[in-house]
């Protein structure tokens, strides 16, 4: 009898670059499946799972089972469900990654919804979602745990690390993130988030034109065989992961179009990797060939014209706008938005204003 991997991913170290991220929640979420064998004994599904899975104590098996991450036949159970020949067994596996005790720190935060279970915050440009290598405080966790231990002092300090974002984004991409209070809620949507059922919805400004309205880029998305600091599309499948983004077009300015982009997959960089790959970079992505002139031609007027776009919006022009799910604790769907940020409104109305303008017409 073996496990049948569906997914095994971790989270990789980003040559201790500082300005890098980790990868989002289904990066680092792992699913186990075996059917059990017809002639199994019955026996408690903990004491099962504690002798085939390698490391693995009761205690984490328990708790595991209580957090919903074990399911038989497609329904959670508890501890003391004895297994039996024919059941099929669904582990969710976690590899979040370890953080030394977190130093809550005194940084604004912007709250958009909080309740006992989840937080949703809407992180401004230029702030690392996680403590890591080259960033170790001042990022968004050490925020939250201020904000926490502001709400509750007895709060144990040692206990802040085990809440924590369910996924992440950029550090110069802005946008809404949902952060988990409670082990249970952090299960409940690292699963959502693996099985793709989380809306996410990005809003992006990028280079040329498109000749469809909608479309759709499936292509894997992994680390650079040359340049390990960059991503790129594997549209052959020969290396990364499976990505999917669908895209729409939302207003045209001739040599940029502002796109929403929605994720059915979340690997890293990938709207930037994928909005690459089809010739469309983000506007003023440094990573990805967008801080440019990508199309127009080069002429002074257009160029300094550009040129103060990029001075107005500093950093790719990608905003996360709308994040989706099922509430883990009362299971009503939770739908939040939230506008453009100052920099990505101003480039866009300048974009906006100079398409109206037929300026384009000069080159």
């Amino acid at each position: 009898m073996e496990f049948n991997k569906v997914r095994h991913f971790k989270t990789e170290s980003m040559h201790n670059e500082p300005d890098e991220e980790l990868s989002e929640t289904e990066e680092w979420v792992e699913r186990l499946s075996l059917v059990i064998d017809k002639g199994q004994e019955p026996l408690r599904i903990d004491k099962f799972l504690m002798a085939r899975i390698e490391g693995a104590t009761r205690n984490k098996i328990q708790q595991a089972i209580e957090n919903e991450m074990v399911l038989v036949n497609e329904k959670t159970v508890k501890s003391n469900y004895k297994i039996k020949g024919g059941d099929k067994l669904i582990i969710y596996e976690t590899h979040a990654p370890e953080s030394s005790t977190i130093i809550p720190q005194d940084i604004p935060l912007t709250i958009v919804y909080e309740d006992a279970d989840l937080m949703i915050i809407n992180k401004p440009v230029g702030m690392v979602a996680h403590p890591g290598s080259g960033n170790p405080d001042k990022t968004l966790i050490n925020a939250a745990a201020f904000h926490l231990k502001k709400s509750d002092p007895e709060l144990d300090e040692n206990g802040l690390p085990r809440y924590g974002l369910v996924h992440r984004i950029d550090k110069n991409t802005s946008g809404l993130v949902v952060m988990a209070k409670t082990q249970k809620a952090m299960s409940d949507l690292a699963k959502q988030f693996f099985n793709h059922t989380v809306h996410r919805r990005y809003v992006a400004l990028v280079w040329g034109d498109f000749t469809e309205d909608s479309g759709t880029v499936i292509a894997h998305v992994g680390r650079h065989q040359r340049f390990r600091k960059l991503f790129t599309a594997y549209p052959d499948g020969e290396h990364g992961k499976d990505a999917i983004t669908h895209y729409r077009v939302l207003e045209r300015f001739n040599y940029v179009t502002l796109v929403e982009c929605r994720l059915e997959t979340g690997r890293t960089h990938q709207i930037r990797v994928h909005m690459q790959y089809i010739g469309h970079p983000l506007f003023n992505d440094d990573f990805y060939g967008g801080d440019r002139i990508v199309k127009g031609t080069v002429y002074q007027k257009y160029k300094q014209f550009v040129d103060n776009c990029f001075a107005t919006c500093p950093r790719q022009a990608l905003h996360a706008k709308e994040l989706g799910f099922i509430h883990p604790k009362t299971r009503e769907p939770m739908l939040f938005s939230s506008e453009l940020p100052e920099d990505m409104a101003l480039v866009v109305e300048k974009w906006r204003k100079y398409s109206q303008n037929k300026h384009y017409d000069e080159p």
